[in-house]
């Protein structure tokens, strides 16, 4: 409650100061200049359907082309820094894992996303989909709240709705490029052409590489952390069947390579301060440092294909799409078993001798090696706690062999499709109705191997012989079919006031098979996969349904200013944690340290009702805009993404929350100062509590995981003429992201793996000493200032930009593992400078 008081003081503040010297914020819809007219009218399709933004009764934030290029925004990572109450977390695993908050709800890692993608008018499905380039950009709309009602599955949280070049009746194209530090490359291209009457096609490509910010210590300051090279290349052929019918086709293709797991260890562990301080650490203050032996490596290839028929009756339009997308990721990764011998002590089989004797070898020879503090390499690879004198703490991704390999997989492939047929008049009333169809096919595989110092097999099962000998697999199928009707109906009996009424109903038909092989781990002796301890594990299918209403009203106060109120239910789908997941919590931390986490192979459906009200409008002839809006949400059984480490190597899950409650206060405006010189600005404050959570009941009254308690964007934009022929363009991006905890629990304290192995230890300490805090883990509010400023003609333009200029050091993740004691923190991007041209015709 003091923080919310804060925010809100500052929220009062930062409005009063708008009030009196207008010159610090922005609707950021007012940055999206219809090219065809106006600056001041903009045109979403926020409810799908053409609307001004001025009136339509939610929040939505908009780029349109002009500021697209202005900003040089190309992926949701990009524009979501732009975007007042949305964070995002992407690529600090694999490329693919994307994770969006709005307004407190998060998407979840190894669960569905929380925020639709909606491309020329089709949903995409898969969330290793949202932060890939999309072709060329003419719009992107931020819809915040329940938007599952009108844009369908996955939109519990919002939509972001983009719109590409639709090719037209005339040539053009245009060519960028770029050049940053670090040996960051960037081009991409795009042509249009007609073909014959009534036909058009755009092609457009686009190439990507960079050493990334990072290097790798041990294996001679390689450029292997987070370097990524991409390229893609996207189709849209448009052509008229006839006066009344238009066919849309696009497909896309896209490859990745690059490093995956950009992570560094942080432990929370106050009794062991007294060793060595950086046992209790805050994650602010880390120094990143990588010292893995394992060449991470990430593999992404994307290649999807549609078609959409529009067909025009009297008074009604039919729309129908057909998408097929197929997605497939892998990754190699150093391990993270280091600190719990896993591959330490030799057993009976050869297997473990020989990870066993690899281990004691690497050690021996990097004895004294410089690793992340409070690590270190002793003489011995055992544990310090087994062995006080010459033992070792690696943590996890340790020079050493000691800690093991992973390799996964996620292969998706969905087909899905739509009709909806919707009203096509100027008349008061306007409907639509329509009908989706969705199947997903999923193969998810994380394998964990012994590192034998010979690299990494890509397989998900090799055998005790092998070179890197399979020690733990999950690998399971899941299929699941959606089908879902909708409808809605939007009544306008005056130009001050309309009402609109949406309803969808939605049923996700899910199945798992696993599809681990019967086998004994060569380390372990017990079975491969710790739910086989009873036999094979049998298939498993679930039902889940839901009906998602939303309500939304609008009055004008005056033609320029609008009053406005919505409602609706969101929707996340249940689902399935690899199979077997509950049998390795329950063994290795509630029956070995007495916890009561609440673990299941099958996690709940997320809903949430959500209520908005705001005003919106503009003033003094449009050179002010602006956007109040109030916000409450209750959200049910919260997918919530956990990671476990011990022993046993490593699990994801995903658990559910009971209950959390959110609500905030959001402010947008826009202020032109001049002609050419614009300031702008938005503050969101958000206050959440965990109202109920079985899965850990101790984190009761904690925050909603995920969510920055504010964010501030501050910024200007100058378009100035220098000649007839050209202008002067500068513009600046100011970012502050509030205090935010990534997990459940939070300012606690609890058990960890460190409490149950103290007491048989050489150390025999009571198992208390091994308790974590898990306070430090909070990420500190931070702020990054990107600068751009250049020279633009009407067909060209170049300009040198600065990401992050003052190189504030800030941390993208924070994952804590709260048994292991410790945390997986990821850094954020660092200053970077470069210069970008282009060309159109």
């Amino acid at each position: 409650m003091r923080r919310l008081k804060t925010a809100l003081s500052l929220s009062a503040g930062f409005a009063a100061l708008v009030t009196y010297n207008p010159a610090l914020a922005q609707t950021s819809g007012d940055q999206a200049a219809d090219d065809a007219g106006d600056s001041n009218v903009i045109i979403v399709t926020a409810r799908r359907q053409d609307e001004l933004l001025t009136e339509v009764p939610a929040s939505v934030t908009v780029f349109g082309a002009d500021a697209i290029d202005k900003t040089g925004i190309e992926r949701a990572d990009e524009f979501v820094q732009l975007t007042a109450g949305v964070t995002i977390i992407t690529g600090t695993a694999e490329a693919g894992d994307t994770q969006i908050n709005i307004r407190g709800i998060n998407g979840t890692r190894d669960a569905e996303s929380s925020v639709a993608l909606v491309v020329d008018g089709i949903l995409k499905t898969n969330t290793a989909q949202l932060n890939q380039k999309q072709g060329t950009l003419r719009q992107i709309e931020v819809l915040k709240g329940p938007q599952g009602a009108l844009y369908g599955r996955n939109a519990a949280a919002g939509a972001i709705v983009i719109q590409t070049l639709k090719p037209g009746d005339f040539l053009e194209g245009g060519i960028e490029a770029s050049a940053a530090q670090d040996n960051t490359y960037k081009a991409s291209a795009y042509v249009s052409v007609p073909v014959g009457e009534g036909s058009g096609l755009v092609l457009s490509g686009s190439y990507t590489t960079s050493d990334g910010f990072f290097r790798n210590s041990f294996l001679n300051n390689r450029a292997v952390v987070d370097d990524q090279e991409t390229w893609s290349i996207d189709g849209r052929f448009v052509t008229q069947l006839g006066d009344d019918t238009e066919l849309d086709v696009k497909a896309r293709y896209a490859d990745l390579s690059g490093a995956s797991i950009n992570f560094n260890a942080s432990f929370h562990l106050p009794n062991f301060a007294g060793v060595n301080p950086d046992f209790f650490e805050d994650v602010n203050d880390h120094p990143f440092n990588f010292y893995s032996n394992i060449r991470p490596t990430n593999d992404q290839q994307t290649f999807e294909a549609s078609a959409k028929i529009e067909h025009q009756f009297d008074a009604a339009v039919l729309t129908a799409w057909v998408l097929y997308s197929d997605v497939d990721q892998a990754l190699t990764a150093d391990g993270t078993s280091a600190d719990f011998a896993r591959f330490t002590f030799p057993g009976a089989t050869p297997a473990s001798v020989t990870a066993s004797n690899s281990c004691f070898a690497t050690t021996a020879a990097l004895t004294g090696f410089p690793v992340n503090s409070p690590g270190f390499v002793g003489n011995n690879p055992v544990p310090f706690i087994f062995d006080p004198a010459n033992g070792s703490t690696f943590g996890p991704y340790s020079p050493t062999t000691c800690d093991g390999t992973q390799y996964q997989i996620r292969n998706q492939t969905d087909i899905s499709a739509e009709v909806r047929l919707a009203s096509d008049s100027d008349g008061p009333l306007n409907w639509q109705v329509g009908a989706y169809f969705l199947n997903i096919d999923r193969d998810v595989g994380v394998s964990l191997g012994a590192d034998l110092g010979q690299g990494i097999i890509r397989e998900l099962f090799n055998d005790a012989n092998s070179t890197n000998p399979t020690t733990q697999l999950y690998f399971d199928n899941f299929n699941t079919n959606v089908y879902a009707a909708f409808g809605s109906v939007d009544w306008e009996p005056s130009d001050r006031f309309n009402v609109g009424v949406a309803l969808r109903y939605d049923i996700e038909d899910r199945s798992v098979s696993n599809l681990v092989p019967v086998a004994t781990d060569p380390f372990t002796g017990g079975p491969i996969n710790p739910g086989q301890a009873f036999g094979a594990i049998a298939d498993q299918s679930r039902t889940f349904k839901q009906l998602q209403p939303k309500v939304s009203l609008r009055y004008g106060l005056t033609d320029d200013v609008n009053v406005y109120a919505n409602w609706g239910i969101g929707f996340k789908s249940g689902g399935f944690n690899n199979q077997g997941s509950a049998a390795v919590i329950d063994q290795n931390f509630n029956q070995f340290l007495g916890t009561n986490i609440l673990i299941e192979d099958v996690f709940d459906k997320e809903t949430s009702s959500a209520f908005e009200a705001g005003i919106k409008g503009s003033l003094w002839d449009g050179r002010v805009t602006f956007d109040l809006v109030g916000y409450y949400t209750q959200a049910d059984d919260v997918q919530f993404f956990e990671f476990f480490v011990g022993a046993f190597g490593l699990l994801r899950i995903v658990s559910n929350i009971d209950e959390v409650e959110i609500y905030g206060a959001e402010f947008n405006t826009n202020i032109e100062i001049v002609e050419g010189w614009d300031i702008f600005g938005s503050l969101n404050v958000t206050e959440s509590e965990i109202k109920a959570n079985s899965s850990r009941p101790n984190t009761v009254g904690n925050k909603s995981p995920s969510t920055s308690d504010y964010t501030i964007n501050l910024g200007t934009q100058v378009v100035a003429p220098i000649a007839n022929s050209f202008d002067l363009v500068m513009r600046a991006d100011y970012r502050i992201t509030g205090p935010t905890f990534f997990h459940t629990v939070q300012d606690d304290v609890g058990p960890t793996l460190f409490s149950g192995l103290l007491p048989g230890s050489a150390l025999m300490l009571p198992a208390f000493v091994g308790d974590a805090d898990l306070t430090p883990t909070e990420r500190e509010a931070f702020g990054v200032l990107d600068l751009r400023v250049g020279l633009e003609g009407e067909n060209w333009k170049i300009t040198a930009f600065a990401d992050n200029m003052f190189n504030r050091k800030y941390l993208n993740e924070v994952i804590p593992a709260v048994e292991f004691g410790g945390s997986f923190i990821s850094p954020g991007g660092r200053r970077r400078l470069g210069v970008e041209v282009g060309y159109k015709f």
